[in-house]
């Protein structure tokens, strides 16, 4: 038998980390012998256990530390970070360290160094001499680049329940259903809005072209002019019809006032691509008076960051459009810092590819019409997801109602 003696600390109790801790070692063949177990006298007060892990083979054992470690475990024994070098430009060294989106340490020499950003399905590069660790993706890697390998010397802290009871991605988080109700949730979702502001931190949209196409263009100008929008993730779509309904007045070729389809409408959304190709851009658009509403418009007059990533399926696409992904990824990710609450709306894969590289901290909202959207977005946080199955129209219409009755 091969054994650990593992240390647990924090709020391990109400956050479901010890008894995942405890489920983790049973389903894995291992046993343990609880040592140590205080629990925190008051709410606000840390719980402490120390556990003895032991494993039926060495393979095995390896397995069940790293997932232990994932869940904030910390070994007694404290080692340093193993590392290999990169075999060639793009490629991680074998057995290397496969990131968590959970804030991580690595220990050195002389102690430990955060890894940064808070990235997940990445490695993680050490400069032992300027003391740093970066996560880092494929694409980033160059030979030679020394990259953590094991799970030796590496510590994560697992996202905690809040000791406040206040938040409310706490009380209304991990239940999707049709039946919830909303109008208490959008309620605290404004809340949420006015705490992120107050508190100086940036709101992430991710949205898809179902934001026009419902009729939310007015609502989320709203958002965007009162200063709680400060950064939009979207596609060639989003923008594409936002310019169509600018323009024509449709999206889709509809008119959105009378829901009537109109005359070669079919075509409006190419000639709204040509006029933005023709002016060079989205801002040279606005600039020269061409676009004068809309979401794009109010992105460019409210010096909204934005960044549109590009398809395969996509026409045109804008100028704006960045169509390699690896460098529309590394545009994103070049948006995050501060980043505090991310709302995703009607877009399933960008909303998928931008949780990816979401650190566990942001809270995430989820709004779509799909019941199966909603639960494949959340399920990536118990404590840090809310999901509304809904429009977006009356969603984003009753949000802005509640941040505007509480300015």
């Amino acid at each position: 038998m091969v054994s650990e003696t593992i240390e647990l600390r924090g709020h391990i109790i109400d956050s479901l980390i010890l008894p995942k801790v405890l489920d983790e070692i049973i389903t894995h063949g291992g046993t343990f012998k609880i040592g140590e177990f205080r629990i925190g006298e008051g709410r606000t007060d840390p719980s402490f256990a120390r556990i003895e892990v032991q494993g039926p083979s060495a393979g095995e054992f390896d397995d069940l530390m790293l997932r232990l470690r994932q869940l904030g475990a910390e070994l007694v024994e404290k080692k340093n970070v193993q590392l290999a070098s990169a075999p060639a430009d793009g490629v991680f060294p074998e057995h290397f360290y496969v990131t968590t989106n959970q804030q991580t340490f690595v220990r050195l020499d002389d102690g430990e160094v955060e890894v940064h950003p808070a990235l997940m399905d990445s490695a993680i590069v050490v400069d032992s001499a300027a003391k740093t660790a970066t996560a880092t993706k494929f694409y980033g890697i160059k030979k030679g680049m020394r990259v953590v390998v094991g799970h030796q010397g590496i510590r994560v802290i697992p996202l905690q329940r809040s000791t406040t009871r206040t938040d409310a991605f706490e009380f209304m988080a991990s239940n999707v259903s049709i039946e919830k109700p909303k109008t208490a949730v959008i309620r605290e979702m404004a809340r949420e809005f006015q705490r992120a502001r107050k508190e100086n931190g940036k709101i992430l949209v991710v949205g898809g072209p179902a934001i026009v196409h419902t009729g939310a263009v007015e609502h989320f100008v709203k958002l965007i002019e009162w200063g709680y929008v400060n950064v939009l993730f979207a596609g060639n779509a989003l923008a594409v019809h936002d310019i169509e309904n600018a323009l024509f007045g449709t999206s889709l070729g509809v008119y959105l006032e009378k829901g009537s389809l109109a005359e070669s409408g079919h075509e409006n959304h190419m000639r709204a691509i040509n006029a933005i190709r023709g002016a060079g851009g989205i801002r040279p658009a606005v600039e020269n008076g061409l676009l004068k509403s809309g979401i794009m418009y109010s992105c460019v007059k409210n010096k909204v960051d934005y960044v549109l990533a590009g398809s395969i399926r996509d026409d045109g696409p804008l100028p704006d459009v960045i169509t390699d992904a690896l460098d529309a990824q590394r545009a994103m990710r070049s948006k995050l810092e501060g980043v505090t609450i991310a709302v995703m709306m009607g877009t399933m894969l960008h909303s998928i590819a931008v949780g990816n590289l979401l650190p566990a901290s942001v809270k995430t909202i989820c709004v779509d019409i799909n019941p199966g959207v909603v639960t494949k977005l959340t399920d990536r946080g118990t404590f840090q997801a809310i999901g509304l199955v809904t429009d977006i129209e009356p969603f984003l219409r009753e949000l802005t109602d509640c941040i505007e009755h509480t300015r």
